[in-house]
């Protein structure tokens, strides 16, 4: 079997398509390089430059590669900048999705793990978040990965598509010393990227109904999200029952405060973070339960937060 991963070049991708490669399944890549890197791309793997809007490509790719399944990653993952460039986060995520469905259509191409997100439920009233949890998104982003799990769920009606939407928060550290995370937009590389500049690192409150008073929040190791991937095209291959969602969540989370405490222990930089109000809407603690998907999907958390940061750091030092 070959599978096609789109943002292959990506952080999360490459991860992905490495672990399919090193468990003997044929990977191939589709990315239009907005936020991936052709360095990311592992010699031998197959790779198209291009984007999933483009119908014509996509299917050309299916067909050329004789693919199996698709891992779809590609989209623009911004939360935030989604509320400024609503009409682009459609474009990319939804139409986006719709022309490679159409694609898979035309191919013959029945199977898809889906990257979604937990941005979806937006601010949910509960602690511990499951895969019932009431979904409410609260930006661009988090409507278009709902919306793009509805498409799966319709096509699944209309054309017996075999699909699974995994969930999941911030996806941190690294699994090979060429791969980071390069988004503007995340924790761990705005701290490096801080450190490495001499400046100091920043929180957004510390005053929260937490132990520390900082957020907490759900971090995972990208290897295993990576994993697990895998074990839904496993899934999918073999005709084996799966549920349409999964969360990819620890189970208990961690805090800002206990990131930047093993950020310093990591680096051997001292720092005190420097502290800015809240955010407005930032809950004080959202964790999602993994239970369905270690039941299913050989999720677990295999890193500590030390081997999440100190892998991440390696890798960006090496950059």
């Amino acid at each position: 079997m070959t599978w096609l991963v789109t943002g292959g070049a990506g952080y999360i991708g490459a991860h992905v398509v490495r672990a399919f490669t090193e468990q003997g399944i044929g990977a191939v890549i589709l990315d239009d390089l907005s936020s991936g890197h052709e360095s990311f791309v592992p010699e031998g793997v197959p790779f198209v430059r291009g984007s999933i809007l483009d119908g014509e490509l996509v299917l050309d790719t299916l067909r050329t590669h004789s693919i199996t399944g698709v891992v779809h990653v590609a989209g623009f993952k911004y939360a935030g900048v989604s509320v400024q460039r609503p009409l682009h986060t459609y474009a990319q995520n939804v139409t986006g999705t719709l022309s490679l469905l159409g694609a898979m259509e035309e191919a013959g191409v029945g199977r898809i793990v889906f990257s979604s997100s937990a941005a979806v439920y937006g601010t949910p009233d509960t602690d511990l978040v499951t895969e019932a949890t009431a979904k409410n998104p609260q930006s661009p982003y988090g409507e278009s990965k709902l919306i793009g799990e509805w498409l799966l769920h319709d096509q699944g009606v209309a054309q017996n598509l075999a699909h699974t939407s995994l969930r999941y928060f911030n996806v941190v550290g690294s699994g090979y010393p060429d791969v980071y995370d390069t988004s503007p937009h995340n924790l761990f590389p705005l701290v490096f990227e801080a450190l490495l500049d001499g400046r100091t690192p920043r929180i957004n409150g510390n005053d929260y109904p937490t132990p520390d008073g900082t957020c907490v929040r759900d971090y995972i190791h990208v290897a295993d999200l990576a994993r697990s991937h895998v074990a839904a095209a496993r899934r999918l291959d073999a005709g084996e029952s799966i549920e349409p969602v999964y969360n990819l969540g620890s189970g208990d989370g961690v805090s800002v405060g206990e990131i930047m405490t093993a950020m310093r222990d990591v680096t051997g930089i001292e720092f005190e973070p420097e502290v800015a109000p809240r955010r407005a809407g930032d809950p004080a603690r959202i964790v999602a339960s993994g239970e369905l998907a270690a039941r299913d999907l050989d999720w677990t958390m295999r890193h500590t937060l030390t081997e999440m940061v100190s892998s991440a750091w390696s890798a960006r030092s090496q950059a």
